[in-house]
């Protein structure tokens, strides 16, 4: 921890501030982004072939209290009575059976969820097709804004929980080699990682872009996608200087640059944190110390009424060190993370159907892309989200929902179109057991009777 902290903390004094010189920005180069369509698809033997070689990493670092939940966010129950985690394994487990393989499932934790998750695990020991491994990413000192100096005044890591923090997913390179897991698969023949969000239930091991990157002799494979007004603040890719690919966050641009980065017209993609890393090449940088300069992103906090800094990187931002980089720009259908009850509602709906732990868009979907979902503070935290919605939501045809105040709604309501519900401070309104809703705005004190 101290050496990884105290080289951050003596980058961040030293470019505190620092942005990009917005008119050095250019495209990333023609052939960079791959689209997706041109990948070939392996055959079976190819694929058998590929799964004797992968490991699959999660990002489990996070909690669930945004959403109102105690422990590890994986651990929140998403579909049919599954969590994150039960999913994940289903997954893994499916294509062991399918492939004759031995991929291993790698969860990296933070301090805040290593015990629960740790306890979790166990009740997957019998689960014989996968093999779960475990590590911890850094813990590292929050800074007081006031100050500039670590808010910790003791080296106690569990006497002043509040004062530490995980710094981010790029942090996963360097406590991956350090966790000995590194060494330990490439000693066992495997020569990729798969390394997503656990909370990003589309992030399925795909082998298409696997044998692209085969194919292609590409060491580091980012994936893309298309960027919609939900995603106006999510790191794109630019070429910078002598860089030929580069993670652009936010944190990163002048503010008085900011609408051009959340523009959708002039960055039209972004990076959804699905990341194919090569496990040779990534320990050949590692032993170099190639990652020690990732970009640094300042994320302001209050912290028990204290304002803090968090010092974090990006696992994205690591593209610009291996040699022969690439980004695929894949379907949306890939980027489906559940980082409110707004994206759990879309989720648990008809949209979309479990076939071995992975998400199914309908068929009957005439459109490519989930709906546009916002749910108000009633629906914020999953207790009070349960009570409000009564199940087998129907939304197959709709394009935008807006809730906003205090609304309930029945079983099996149909929402087509564009809806607009808002109950106003001291108003209350029931959607009844089967509405029909298309293209409406409703407003006031009032229950819907006629279906």
């Amino acid at each position: 921890m101290t050496e990884g902290f105290c080289g951050l903390f003596d980058r961040y004094l030293k470019t505190r501030g620092e942005t990009v010189q917005w008119n050095l920005i250019q495209p990333p180069p023609e052939k960079s982004v791959v689209p997706y369509k041109e990948l070939s698809v392996p055959t079976a033997q190819q694929t058998h072939d590929l799964a004797q070689k992968l490991v699959v990493v999660k990002l489990n670092g996070g909690l669930g209290t945004s959403m109102g939940c105690k422990g590890p966010k994986s651990c929140i129950e998403v579909r049919s009575h599954q969590t994150f985690l039960d999913l994940t394994v289903k997954q893994i487990g499916g294509l062991n059976r399918s492939n004759e393989s031995k991929i291993p499932l790698v969860l990296m934790n933070s301090f805040n969820t290593h015990s629960d998750t740790l306890k979790i695990v166990g009740k997957y020991k019998q689960v014989a097709d996968v093999v779960i491994d475990l590590f911890n990413q850094s813990q590292y000192p929050r800074i007081s804004q006031d100050s500039n100096l670590p808010m910790p005044t003791a080296a106690d890591m569990d006497a002043q929980h509040s004062a530490w923090y995980p710094p981010g997913h790029g942090d996963f390179y360097k406590s991956f080699m350090e966790s000995g897991l590194l060494d330990k698969y490439i000693a066992e023949g495997k020569e990729w990682a798969f390394v997503s969000n656990i909370d990003n239930l589309a992030a399925t091991v795909n082998f298409k872009i696997l044998h692209h990157a085969v194919e292609s002799k590409r060491d580091f494979v980012m994936e893309v996608t298309d960027k919609t007004r939900s995603d106006i603040k999510g790191g794109t890719l630019i070429k910078y200087q002598d860089t030929p690919l580069r993670l652009l966050e936010i944190a990163q641009v002048p503010k008085e640059h900011v609408p051009d980065f959340t523009s959708i017209k002039k960055f039209k993609i972004f990076n959804t944190n699905n990341l194919w890393v090569n496990l040779k090449a990534l320990r050949e940088i590692l032993s170099q110390n190639g990652l020690n300069s990732l970009e640094i992103i300042s994320n302001p906090k209050v912290e028990d009424n204290v304002r803090v800094l968090q010092l974090e990187t990006a696992a994205g931002a690591a593209i610009s060190f291996f040699k022969h980089p690439v980004a695929v720009n894949v379907p949306r259908t890939r980027f489906l993370p559940v980082k409110s009850t707004s994206d759990l509602f879309v989720i648990q709906s008809d949209m979309f159907s479990l076939e071995h732990g992975e998400l199914r868009m309908s068929p009957a979907r005439p459109f490519p892309t989930p709906p546009t979902v916002k749910l108000g503070n009633y629906f914020k935290y999953v207790q009070d989200y349960a009570k409000r919605l009564g199940g087998n939501m129907n939304i197959i045809e709709l394009d935008q929902l807006t809730i906003s105040g205090d609304v309930t709604l029945g079983r099996g309501v149909v929402l087509k179109g564009t809806i607009i519900i808002v109950a106003n401070e001291g108003n209350k309104i029931d959607i009844p057991d089967g509405s029909v809703l298309e293209d409406k705005v409703v407003t006031g004190h009032l229950r819907l009777l006629d279906h």
